[in-house]
This record gives C-alpha cells, structure tokens and sequence, in this order.
C-alpha cells in the first residue's frame, strides 16, 4: 500500500526543470498578487478608510477623478509586471543566494521612483503616508513570502524534487570533484544523475559516490537520453576542445538542456567574478582579494559598534555567568591562553573557564584515548572529563565565548572570521592554511555555523580560506545570523 502511494506522488511530480519550473514560478505568480493585494488594498483602507477619498489633481487633469481604488489596482498591476520584467520568478535565482531578493527589492524601488515621477508630471497629489507605506511594507511581505517559499524549495530539493537532472562530463577527476560538491548542496537545486568521462569504463560509479558512469565523451546524447538530464555540466578534460563543446552545445534541445561549463577554480563567492565575452570567449574575470582599505575600516567600524552594543545588553547575562563559575568550582572565572591572531602575531585570547583548572595537564593523557568528536588538528571529546558541570552548559550554548567580546573591542579579534589557532597547531600547518592570518580571528565563522567539532580538519581550513578570500560586512551579518540559529540547535557544540 505504502509502495503504491509513494509511485502515485513520484507520478505527479513535475520530471523536467521546464515542468517544475513553470509549477513553482505559477505559484509564485499567485502568492506575490496575493500580498500585494492584501498590502495594497489594506493599506488604502487603513490609512483612508472605506470611503476613499478621490485623488486630487492640480491644472487640466482635474476632471479625471480617479479613485485610490483605481490606483492601487494600478499599482498592483505595474508592480506584478516589474516582478516579472526584473526576471525575479527566473529558474537561475531561485532556492539559493540573494540575487531573488535583490531582484526583488530593485524591481519594487524602481516602480516606487516611478510612481514619483508620474505623480509629478501629471500633478497628481497621492497620500503621501499611503505611498510611504504601502511600498516598504510590500517588499516586506514579498521578500518573506519567497523566503517561506524558499524553505519549502529547499525541503523538496533534500528529496531530490524541483531540481536540475545533470550529467556531468569531463575528467574523471574534475567530475568527481563537482559531483562531491553538489551532493553537499542538494538546495542549489542540481541533482547529478550520471558522468560521462574520458575511458573505456561503461558502468560502475565515480569514486566515492553513487553517481553512475554512463559512457565516454564521445556519447553524451546517448547518455542524455538515457538519464532523462536536461542540464550538462562540463567541467575541465583536455579531451574536450573548442570544436566539440560548439558542437555539443549545439547537440542540446533549446529550452529543454542547458549547458553549464564548471571552471577549476573553485571556493569564489559571486561578487568577485565577473563575465566578459571576448571576441566569442566567455572570459571569467576574478578579483583578485585585497585586505586593507575601506573595507577593513567598515568592519573595523562595525565589530565595534556591535561589540559594544553586546556587552552592554550581555553585561546582566555575564556577571551571573561568572557569579554561578565562582560559586560551583574553585578556580579563576576567566581562562586565558595565547593563540595566533592577523599576521601570525601571538595575543591573549580569553573566555568563560568551563573546564577544571589542571585541564592543560590532563591533555596527554586524554589524547591517548578513543575520541568521538573532533579531528586530526583539533581535540575534542563530547563528554570530556574536565568540564565541569557549569562549564558543560556554557559550551552547548557557546556563552563561555561571550568574554571575546572585549577581545574584539581591543582589536585582537573580529566578530566573524577564521577560528583563532594555538602556536602547536600552526607549527604543524600545510603552507598555504596560513593565509587565514590575513584576517583577525573571529569569535564566530563559517566553521562555527557549518558544523563546528562535527567537522574535518580539511573542512575546516576550506571554509576558513573562503571565508578569507571572500569576506563582506554582508556576509558577516549573515554568519551572525547563522550562529545564533546553531547555537540554539546546538549541534556540533562539546
């Protein structure tokens, strides 16, 4: 019964992108017309009550008497039509990364300015408390119901719906490489159904995955056909030269397969990469990262801002802290240790103690033992012996951290950044894991919100030197946001 129900929803789920792309933007369609009407409309009413006033006109416009009914039925309309115009329903910005709500809030900031301007020519007095709200109160409700919408995208995407179907073709290597990556991402929307890859081998997988390998590069339709993709991913394989990928682009059935063509260069964020074409070279300029200047000064700017506004709403929540240590373990409140800041410099970081004072003494022999957390670099144990009782609170809440707060305020620290190093660990790191000193140590990271002791050591430097090449103050308002969500999930915290 169970097997039958499953085939029936599997039966009606869309199979192509072209299908579920065109259910997702349609219900899209409806929820945006939807708040906007409610806004629109429910502003009028508040803010003008049932009986709406006509609009008034000034010079030979008089005669017009429009209604802000008529008007806010206009400006539904037009702003329906700018959603669409700005492409803010475009199957490549939905379900990840910003560019749907910036669509978003462009397209609605310049149907506002429009409004303005048509109001001015045409002397057309509009309420200005109507306007005023009725625009940012908008794109309030358009940017949370797309983000409601993005939760649900993402739900079905871990099911492997509402997603891309793609072969991947390239070196074996390369393909693997991409095929691991996307697996990890299964919200981006690309679900790899097979490889193609230069060798005799048909069958079996790529190393490490369940990804099956369909044939050579000489059968990349045949292998389209069989796999039911619509999207080819084309990753790097000397194999592949100018004339063949012309020929398998044109080989693909226009708007049913798409053609992406991966780069080697990965771990880039959006806003350094910029297309060029060239003379018919799609050529792929990327910024090269700079760590001085004003962007060093904004988040310098901005740690202390914040910084200070936490301690002081924190201060209550410290001082108990620090009472309930000292009341149940003998011992000092805080904890110091030197660990490695920007530019390989030694300097004094301190936290919360949660561990018995001999802690540093009983390290060897614990390193001895059978661990379940942690990795090659790192020591952890999810019931380490020297954690106190108290201590085991504040770690799963991450509260002992809250004294790096002061840390930042001194200038040794920034709130988001790559997790500070003790000098034994650097003495054992490979030559380029030291460009995360290129960069303050935060108290929180993408290491912290990505799984924090649930990860590798490998993974860990990953997303540290991402985080190095690619920081933005957005993108640190955005882990602060993420660490709060793992704080309270507390996952990965020991």
């Amino acid at each position: 019964m169970t097997s039958r129900a499953t085939s029936a929803t599997d039966a009606a789920l869309p199979k192509t992108q072209r299908d579920w792309y065109a259910l997702y933007s349609s219900r899209l369609v409806i929820t945006d017309l939807l708040v906007l009407v409610w806004v629109v409309v429910g502003v009028q009413l508040a803010w003008l009550g049932f009986d709406s006033a006509d609009a008034n006109f000034r010079g030979n416009l008089s005669q017009l008497g429009l209604n802000y009914t008529a008007i806010s039925v206009v400006i539904v309309g037009a702003w329906m039509a700018v959603l669409a115009i700005f492409g803010t329903r475009g199957s490549r910005v939905l379900g990840t990364g910003s560019d749907e709500y910036k669509l978003i809030a462009n397209a609605s900031v310049r149907l506002f300015g429009l409004v303005a301007i048509v109001s001015y020519l045409l002397k057309l007095d509009l309420a200005r408390g109507y306007v005023l709200i009725a625009f940012p109160f908008g794109l309030a409700m358009l940017v949370a119901s797309r983000w409601i919408w993005r939760v649900w995208l993402r739900a079905q995407r871990d099911l492997g719906r509402y997603s891309s179907q793609v072969l991947l073709v390239g070196s074996e290597s390369s393909v693997t490489h991409i095929a691991r990556e996307l697996v990890k991402q299964p919200a981006a929307g690309y679900r790899v159904v097979g490889a193609c890859i230069p060798t005799d081998r048909i069958g079996g997988h790529l190393g490490g995955t369940s990804i099956p390998v369909c044939g050579t590069l000489d059968n990349v339709i045949q292998a389209l056909a069989a796999t039911r993709a619509d999207t080819v991913i084309v990753t790097s394989a000397d194999e592949l030269s100018p004339t063949r990928m012309r020929e398998l682009s044109w080989s693909l059935e226009p708007g049913n397969q798409h053609l992406i063509v991966a780069p080697s260069l990965t771990d880039v964020s959006g806003p350094r990469i910029h297309t060029r074409p060239v003379a018919g070279l799609p050529l792929i300029h990327v910024e090269t990262p700079r760590f001085d200047g004003r962007k060093n000064f904004a988040k310098r700017a901005f740690d202390i801002v914040a910084s200070l506004g936490l301690v002081v709403v924190l201060s209550p929540v410290m001082g108990a802290i620090a009472l309930g240590i000292k009341l149940t373990s003998p011992g000092p409140v805080l904890f110091y240790q030197d660990r490695v800041g920007m530019g390989g410099t030694a300097f004094k970081m301190f936290k919360f103690r949660s561990m018995v004072t001999n802690a540093e003494s009983l390290l060897d022999e614990l390193r001895a033992q059978d661990r379940d957390a942690g990795n090659a670099m790192l020591f952890k144990m999810k019931n380490d012996p020297r954690i106190t009782p108290i201590g085991k609170f504040l770690r799963r809440f991450s509260l002992d951290e809250l004294p790096q707060l002061f840390c930042v305020l001194l200038g040794t620290m920034s709130l988001v950044g790559p997790r500070p190093p003790l000098q034994s660990e650097v003495s054992r790191y490979d030559q380029h894991v030291h460009r995360r000193f290129l960069v303050k140590p935060g108290i929180t990271g993408l290491w912290q919100v990505s799984g924090r002791s649930n990860l590798t050591w490998e993974e860990s430097v990953r997303l540290d030197l991402f985080y190095v090449e690619n920081w933005s103050i957005t993108g640190d308002v955005v882990i602060l946001w993420r660490t709060f969500k793992a704080v309270v999930n507390r996952d990965g915290a020991y």
